[in-house]
């Protein structure tokens, strides 16, 4: 992991059909396109894609730091899934931007 990005992004709320709330931001512009970038060297590389076409991400917000995947949008640029841990720990709510760190 290489890339550090430093972003903002607002909050916000996908509800499955069982129900369940998953929240997320998006990544796009510089931070996105650098995403994509690394998503095509590791294609590649590897000459295969990882599942749902993810890249591995190392995210911090405020005091919380955990590794998940970024998936890439139907709609634009790239999807981080918020735990509700983080959510809860740093006060988060939707529609409000999240200061974070995203390494990749």
């Amino acid at each position: 992991m290489d890339e550090l990005h430093a972003l903002s992004p607002p909050l916000w709320r996908w509800t499955g059909g069982n129900g369940g709330d998953w929240f997320f931001v998006t990544i796009d512009g510089a931070a996105g396109e650098a995403l994509s970038a690394t998503a095509s060297m590791r294609r590649l590389e590897t000459g295969r894609r990882a599942g749902w076409g993810s890249v591995k991400v190392a995210i911090e917000v405020g005091e919380s730091r955990w590794s998940t995947s970024a998936f890439p949008s139907k709609d634009t640029g790239w999807i981080v899934p918020i735990k509700a841990a983080v959510r809860k720990a740093e006060r988060l709510a939707e529609g409000e931007p999240v200061p974070l760190t995203l390494r990749f």
